[in-house]
């Protein structure tokens, strides 16, 4: 396995690189309202300067990536609310500068630079089904092409690099059309960009649509720009077996950000079940042991569960041969 040199100087020196938690649930945590098909990116009309403050705190906690609020926003979403194509962009925009914002504050502290490595950005890149704020995100079947797919994403990413994020992160993808869409579009169209490509998972072995995790990432491992591939919003209990599939089938390095494992009601829109920061910390160190170099959270984690990963993940580690 090789190590693009955006991951390598992190790898070398710990024993995985650590990646941010959720967004919008700790927005909500926060007091903000999300419950609008936006989600998140509400937030980048209403109030930015909290976004700005969940990337700060994050970093604060130990994530090396600060990952932007952008995995909902599209420009057919802005049109919805009334928004134009210019206003879109600039909101797309915005979400990448709040989270280099946040970390070029918490960067000027020369306390926050003790032991750390300059954090990384990532700009979100949601699926096609997020926009449709249905749930498809975790279903797939969307009947569209991949050049469909490839149109729906183009002035998205193009919008989301013209704010210079130090890589994209293509995540919760519930089929393979939509991740050979997205490789198609970095190999003709944007040949010097990295990204990190994640899949939504129904079970121990299958993504969201019902292929086998194991033949997505097989797809994949020749498309150079995808530096590192994997798992996210998925069940904690489904990663160690999805991790061994995973494997098998790439030599890229592997990357998961489960959800917290708690259950959600998609009729009451609610979570259900409970949430205990430390063993989530305990089961990535078992992630990692299985063979995953970036680890995170996603729904329902938070900051302290960060923390807890980075108080582990960040012991002196030196890559072997």
């Amino acid at each position: 396995m090789s190590l693009d040199p955006l991951l390598a100087p992190f790898l070398k020196r710990q024993q995985v690189l650590v990646l941010d938690g959720a967004l919008a649930s700790e927005l909500e945590r926060r007091g903000a309202d999300l419950a609008d098909p936006l989600w998140s990116a509400r937030l980048l009309i209403e109030q930015p300067a909290l976004i700005r403050d969940v990337h700060r705190d994050y970093f604060r906690a130990g994530a090396d990536v600060a990952t932007s609020a952008s995995y909902q926003a599209s420009f057919a979403g802005f049109a919805r609310r009334g928004l134009s194509d210019e206003e879109a962009e600039a909101l797309l925009h915005l979400s990448v500068t709040l989270a280099r914002e946040a970390r070029d504050d918490f960067w000027a502290d020369p306390a926050n630079r003790e032991g750390r490595l300059r954090p990384l950005v990532a700009a979100s890149v949601g699926p096609y089904g997020a926009t449709l704020a249905d749930g498809s995100e975790y279903r797939g079947h969307y009947g569209l092409s991949e050049t469909a797919l490839m149109d729906f994403h183009r002035p998205r990413l193009t919008a989301l690099l013209a704010a210079g994020p130090d890589l994209l992160a293509c995540e919760t993808l519930p089929c393979p059309s939509e991740a050979r869409a997205l490789a198609r579009l970095l190999t003709e169209e944007f040949p010097d960009v990295r990204a990190w490509l994640s899949f939504s998972c129904c079970d121990e072995h299958h993504v969201s649509e019902g292929q086998p995790l194991a033949d997505c990432l097989a797809e994949l491992d020749d498309c150079t720009q995808l530096i590192a591939v994997g798992v996210n919003c998925t069940a904690p209990r489904h990663i160690p077996p999805l991790l061994q599939d995973a494997r098998q089938a790439t030599r890229k390095p592997l990357l998961v950000y489960p959800n917290s494992g708690e259950d959600y009601d998609t009729v009451h829109k609610c979570w259900h079940g409970t949430h205990d920061a430390t063993a989530f910390a305990d089961n990535a160190r078992g992630w990692a042991a299985a063979g995953a170099r970036l680890i995170g959270g996603c729904c329902r984690t938070g900051p302290t569960d960060i923390h807890a990963i980075a108080a582990w993940a960040k012991a002196p580690h030196r890559l072997g041969p």
